[in-house]
């Protein structure tokens, strides 16, 4: 039983490390949208107009590698649940077996308990579909901006991005909840 704690802890310790990383890259990609949505409004107010077209560009290419990066966490999220789910499946068929052979043996309830690596990885999915269809809202106002856009048209395009439709607040703050918080080796004294 304890190299089956052990496996779990392991699991729950790698996807702890996986999702504080996917939420690293997630603030890296909310600066990238405040940064575009001060370029869009540029883009708007015919400010240095080239100047904000390109660096849109340059953001959306940005983005893109974050958003590569959060696909990669999530993929390696779903291997190390994978993994854990298949362990998981060998100590119940084992459990199985001890409680089916010894009627009057009694196993433990805490034995029967999981880590909650799958919420980290579920965590993860949700949070990458909203930022992917929020990715994507983004390439498609960056892709359809020229010189010939309407001022309405401009005007719906940077309400858009700073709305982000796509992205739930609450969603966000349970997510950020989830990150493990640092461990201080300082000790907070009174006096």
């Amino acid at each position: 039983m304890e190299n089956e704690e052990h496996g779990h802890s392991e699991s729950k310790d790698e996807i702890i490390k996986i999702y504080s990383e996917f939420m690293l890259r997630i603030t890296k990609f909310e600066e990238l949208v405040s940064i575009g949505s001060r370029l869009l409004l540029g883009f708007h107010q015919a400010l240095e107009v080239q100047t904000c077209h390109i660096g849109l560009k340059d953001h959306m290419n940005k983005a893109k590698i974050v958003m590569n990066e959060l696909e990669n966490l999530l993929d390696d999220a779903a291997s190390i649940v994978q993994t854990a789910k298949e362990k998981y499946e060998d100590i119940n068929h084992n459990l199985d077996s001890v409680i089916t052979s010894s009627d009057k043996e009694e196993v433990p309830l805490s034995d029967l308990s999981t880590p909650k690596v799958t919420d980290y990885a579920t965590m993860m999915a949700i949070i990458y579909s909203m930022v992917k269809q929020d990715y994507t809202m983004q390439v498609r106002i960056a892709s359809s901006l020229n010189l010939k856009s309407s001022p309405g048209e401009l005007e719906t395009y940077c309400q858009m991005w700073s709305l982000r439709p796509f992205v739930d607040d609450d969603i966000m703050h349970r997510a950020w909840s989830l990150v493990p918080k640092p461990r201080s080796s300082y000790k907070y004294r009174t006096n």
